[in-house]
């Protein structure tokens, strides 16, 4: 059996994954190891033989994809959120970080390791998988080539030992101190800054009764009460028409506002009073429907340069990206896959389908064009040497480059003709497939090694030392944020699985806040804590080798 599986790496491949996969779904206590368990499933057999390893190309090709399609998606939040306050969140999590790095290297003197597990164990401290592939790329491009498969897995093995207390080392800090501050997460939510996460849209038709707000136009009174709605059908003397930003209101009148339940008590409370006549069920003359972005020449475009009001006499109220809906606004720029709720005539309704495109099939097609130079420029990108003092040389490598990358393109959603964004379904397709042939490549090239070291009794001060570590990192980072820098801790708590870069963190700090706020947190920090990491894992090898 075990020569079967060395003479055919695609059974291979596919077999640690149809193990791992379903394994990183059961949860111990409300906590899962995710799709990182296909690593290990990778160790259990890459165990069995020193031979029983996967093409060095898998995981190669698994780790660009995983990196570029992140990157693709997180770069315009990370972008925007450094001209609100993210950029005090990003110096926190970044100072964090180099203290983790420091009590690494600590640890590296303490226990006398080689410079490959200490960047693994920083890595998995950490429980960032690119992290440990630039340290991975760095030795296989400067590493002693006589001994390069000892060296390789090294940080596999240091990464494998400490990744699971990575996790439950930030849960337990998280634990304990939204216990010590007493932390009431609902209260903690009314005082952050209002955030475009996961908001809850509601519809509701209002009369208008008071004369103020007859005496400008509704684009106006918007601009001057901050009011973060979208107005939709107008009902004037029993006519009824979708409202524009000109439009005066008039005493009587009826208009319906989407928005969330805090702005529409507030829209209530200037211009009259909530109505019963819900004037979105009367579909017989206005429409509505939600139509997929599927049409290149849309995408990538801002909504008020579609001027869907001039052609079509309609109105953009809703935009669901993946799970998340929120408002459109004059500058929201379309993404394909995007689902676009759109009210206007009737007679106008195929005409707006044809224009955004409204094709599922459509979405489930990538275009190779710009998903492949995309890769290119990343890759060439990390390959460029940048000079460091002292003589050393650092490169970005293939996890580095393609992730910077693809947040600028991301950023950028398109470049003339060219689109570079992926439609949300196919980048999470391609991202999680990535996943998975990194892992189960990295896990059984190093799974020898990995139960050599514990076997040897190595590896118990290493998952020691590094439970320790990320707790001290943890509990400061919350301390700090949430004491001294006054953000709220459910964003804090968002912020600490940003730095961990780490789903399942973020997955129990969603179900401890019971609100959007650790969503905001972790899309602020996540881009960031992701080259950060990938660049000191390189400079641990560079500065200890």
């Amino acid at each position: 059996m075990i020569q079967f599986l060395i003479d055919n790496p695609l059974f291979t491949l596919f077999f640690v994954a149809a193990i791992g996969y379903p394994l990183g779904r059961i949860k111990f206590k409300g906590i899962s190891l995710g799709v990182a368990a296909v690593l290990f499933v990778g160790l259990a057999v890459g165990a069995l033989d020193p031979n029983l390893k996967l093409p060095e190309v898998i995981y190669q090709l698994g780790l660009v994809m995983f990196v570029y399609t992140i990157g693709l998606s997180s770069g315009p939040s990370f972008f925007a959120s450094l001209r609100r306050k993210g950029l005090r969140y990003n110096v926190l999590v970044v100072s964090m970080l180099v203290l983790g790095a420091l009590l690494t290297l600590g640890a590296h003197v303490l226990l006398n390791l080689s410079p490959g597990l200490t960047a693994g164990m920083f890595s998995g401290n950490f429980t960032n998988t690119p992290a440990l592939a630039s340290s991975l790329d760095y030795i296989k491009n400067f590493g002693d080539k006589a001994n390069l498969d000892h060296l390789l897995s090294e940080p596999v093995i240091g990464y494998s030992v400490t990744y699971p207390m990575g996790i439950i080392s930030a849960l337990l800090a998280i634990t304990c101190l939204q216990r010590w501050f007493k932390i009431d997460y609902k209260q903690d939510a009314k005082n952050a800054p209002q955030l475009e996460v996961g908001i809850h849209i509601q519809n509701r038709t209002i009369r208008v009764t008071c004369p103020e707000a007859t005496s400008i136009p509704i684009g106006e009174l918007a601009h001057q009460h901050h009011w973060d709605v979208i107005f939709g059908r107008l009902q004037h003397q029993n006519q009824l028409s979708l409202s524009n930003v000109r439009d005066h209101l008039c005493d009587g009148d009826l208009v319906s506002v989407i928005g969330p339940a805090d702005q529409l008590e507030s829209v209530t409370s200037f211009l009259g009073e909530v109505h019963s006549q819900q004037l979105d069920y009367d579909r017989n003359q206005i429409d509505f429907r939600r139509v997929f972005v599927s049409n290149p020449t849309v995408a990538g475009h801002r909504i008020q340069d579609l001027n869907i009001y001039q052609q079509y006499g309609a109105l953009a109220t809703r935009i669901k990206r993946g799970d998340s809906e929120f408002l459109p606004q004059e500058n929201t720029v379309l993404q394909l896959g995007d689902r676009i709720r759109v009210v206007a005539p009737r007679n106008q309704m195929d005409g707006i389908s044809q224009f955004f495109g409204d094709s599922y099939r459509m979405l489930s097609e990538i275009d190779f064009l710009t998903f492949s130079l995309g890769l290119t420029l990343g890759l060439l990108l990390g390959t460029i040497p940048f000079p460091l003092p002292g003589g050393l040389t650092l490169k970005l490598g293939a996890a580095g480059g393609p992730l910077l990358v693809a947040m600028v393109l991301g950023t950028l959603g398109r470049t003339g003709p060219l689109v570079w964004n992926l439609p949300y379904s196919a980048n999470l397709t391609l991202r999680q497939v990535g996943f998975i042939l990194f892992l189960a490549g990295v896990g059984t090239r190093s799974g020898y090694a990995f139960v050599t070291t514990f076997v040897q009794g190595n590896g118990l001060p290493i998952f020691v030392v590094g439970a320790v570590i990320v707790f001290v990192v943890s509990t400061l980072t919350l301390w700090i944020g949430y004491k001294l820098l006054k953000i709220p801790m459910g964003m804090v708590i968002g912020m600490l699985a940003g730095l961990q870069t780490q789903p399942a963190v973020l997955g129990f700090t969603l179900e401890q806040a019971d609100n959007d706020l650790p969503n905001a947190g972790y899309a602020s920090v996540y881009p960031l804590a992701i080259i950060v990491k990938i660049i000191m894992a390189q400079l641990i090898v560079m500065l200890l080798k």
